[in-house]
């Protein structure tokens, strides 16, 4: 799905509201070799407040699981570029893992990132994703045992995610230590592309990730943010941030 070096930018589907998150995904298109699509949730445990408030404004204005999956199939009549939507198990439970996964994939999905998934109990999951050729992509932290990153790469059909420091989602001024620690222990034991999320939002961060062995750097915060304080009149500022973190790709 991915090839070196990756920019995977992030957004959350539904923030302002439906019409935003279409024309921003255009704007994401001329930029991002992989959009991150956001399903809403009202528990997102594994954000920060950026993207907590992301969600709240989302599922304020109506935006649900279908809405989500309409917004990929509209941005089908215009792109062929990857799609993964990232979600909480529990919209994906509730609706049925089968038919949750059959459903994004008819929509146009490529991939899913689950953000609540342990690994142990991921089998009926990614039996389903098996089935219908929906590529998987897992989690790894600083403390992954070795073990462990090794049965993540094994079911990560797409991308491995490394996250580059301890804690939730949210912009950070450097790049942790630990996020060149774990790309090296990856790199020893990982076969997958390695993409490194989770406080990138600057050039100079980029170029280090990327230079550090880093196949995909992901991008979501910074971008939220932007829509958080421009709303629908964020694409200008969002191309413009786009621009620069792929020029630090060169």
């Amino acid at each position: 799905m991915i090839h070196r070096p990756a920019l995977i930018t992030y957004i959350t589907a539904g923030d302002p509201d439906l019409n935003a998150t279409l024309n921003f995904m255009l704007t994401l298109d001329k930029y991002a070799d992989v959009i991150e699509l956001g399903i809403p949730f009202s528990d997102p445990v594994m954000d920060g407040k950026t993207i907590q408030k992301a969600n709240i404004r989302a599922l304020e204005s109506g935006t649900g699981v279908q809405n989500v999956l309409g917004i990929v199939e509209e941005f089908r009549k215009f792109s062929d570029t990857p799609v993964v939507l990232m979600s909480y198990y529990n919209p994906i439970y509730v609706r049925g893992i089968e038919k949750f996964v059959r459903d994004a994939k008819e929509a146009g999905v490529d991939g899913m990132v689950i953000a609540d998934l342990p690994v142990e109990e991921a089998k009926a999951y990614l039996d389903v994703c098996g089935m219908y050729e929906m590529a998987t992509i897992f989690f790894a932290a600083p403390n992954t045992p070795m073990e462990r990153l090794k049965t993540i790469d094994e079911i990560s059909s797409a991308f491995v995610y490394l996250v580059s420091a301890y804690g939730t989602t949210g912009i950070r001024q450097d790049v942790s230590k630990l996020a060149f620690y774990l790309i090296r222990r990856a790199r020893k034991i990982c076969k997958k592309p390695l993409a490194v999320g989770f406080g990138i939002s600057k050039p100079e961060h980029v170029s280090e990730l990327i230079k550090a062995g880093a196949d995909g750097i992901v991008v979501g915060s910074a971008l939220v943010e932007i829509i958080e304080r421009y709303a629908k009149n964020a694409t200008v500022k969002i191309e413009n941030k786009l621009r620069e973190l792929k020029l630090a790709m060169k």
